[in-house]
């Protein structure tokens, strides 16, 4: 019986758009612009316990699209996911919240900020696949680096 306890868990309880916002501050005037828009895109990644062995990991897109100084259109989108991760060793929670949950919640949030710039009369604007290791490992790296270069001072 206690092998069936110790048994590892990762499973998706639900996956849904938690918070999603679109703004066209200077319409209708800006859409008469012939100049290509500038695109910037910005991507975010947290991890919430809920309950024991709940967590909550959501991914959050700002995608701002501007000619000049003008925004064409500005539209933030966070999906989350809720997951069962019981009996991991604690060394594998980081990757798995960091890494494995936002890779499964991802390809939603690409749909959603698709249809929602779609929905607004403009072309899609299509995220790129992203690596969800080499942006943990670059955090991980980062928040490293931070607690030695203070006690270097």
């Amino acid at each position: 019986m206690a092998n069936e306890e110790a048994t590892p868990v990762f499973q998706i309880q639900r996956v849904y758009l938690k918070d999603a916002s679109l703004e066209q501050p200077n319409s209708p005037a800006i859409l008469l612009e012939q100049q290509q828009p500038s695109v910037d895109i910005q991507l975010g990644v947290e991890a919430t316990p809920v309950a024991e062995g709940i967590f909550e990991v959501a991914v959050t897109a700002t995608v701002q699209t501007k000619i000049q100084d003008k925004t064409v259109f500005l539209v933030e989108a966070k999906q989350a996911g809720i997951f069962e991760i019981r009996n991991l060793p604690e060394d594998q929670m980081g990757p798995i919240m960091g890494i494995a949950c936002p890779q499964i919640v991802y390809p939603y949030l690409r749909g959603n900020v698709a249809d929602l710039i779609t929905r607004a009369g403009f072309p899609p604007v299509h995220l790129a696949e992203i690596n969800f290791q080499a942006m943990y490992e670059q955090q991980q790296a980062q928040a490293a680096g931070e607690p030695s270069s203070i006690l270097t001072q």
